[in-house]
């Protein structure tokens, strides 16, 4: 499947953003929208990925923090491929704006693997959405594909 990468900003492409975010975490997840959308989106790098026919089916967004976060891809689109591409076009944004670490948003159960492929936790356990999770870290540069099943 063919696709296309784009750096969007929030005011300009919040409907295309909002409605695929909506769609695969308010809708397909359950999670409580007041919890989806906050005050990061405004000032955060966004990436939205669409189809050869210009349908959004994958965004990501880098907050000033250098968080990786707002992962929503498409059922169907849920791809190796989609997630590579996704994750790049974040950790390019990452580079360019000289973030030097970035962070991830995990479920606890996939805190020992993150870890084994270069995470350190930062910070504390919380509790987001009602779901417990943890926060981790590693080098830009040397970002691995994380496990795209347990982020947020």
């Amino acid at each position: 499947m063919a696709f296309k990468i784009e750096n969007v900003e929030w005011e300009k492409d919040k409907h295309r953003l909002k409605a695929l975010r909506e769609h695969v975490f308010v809708l397909e997840w359950r999670v409580p929208e007041t919890s989806e959308f906050d005050s990061e989106d405004s000032s955060a790098s966004h990436v939205l990925i669409v189809s050869d026919n210009d349908e959004p089916i994958a965004t990501g967004r880098l907050t000033q923090q250098g968080e990786l976060g707002r992962i929503a891809v498409k059922r169907c689109h849920r791809t190796l491929d989609v997630y590579r591409a996704l994750f790049a076009a974040l950790i390019d944004a990452a580079i360019e704006k000289h973030v030097p670490m970035v962070k991830v948003v995990c479920n606890l159960e996939s805190v020992s693997y993150h870890q084994s492929i270069g995470f350190k936790p930062d910070g504390q356990v919380f509790m987001d959405a009602g779901v417990p999770r943890q926060r981790l870290a590693c080098p830009a540069e040397r970002f691995p594909l994380p496990d795209v099943t347990q982020l947020h």
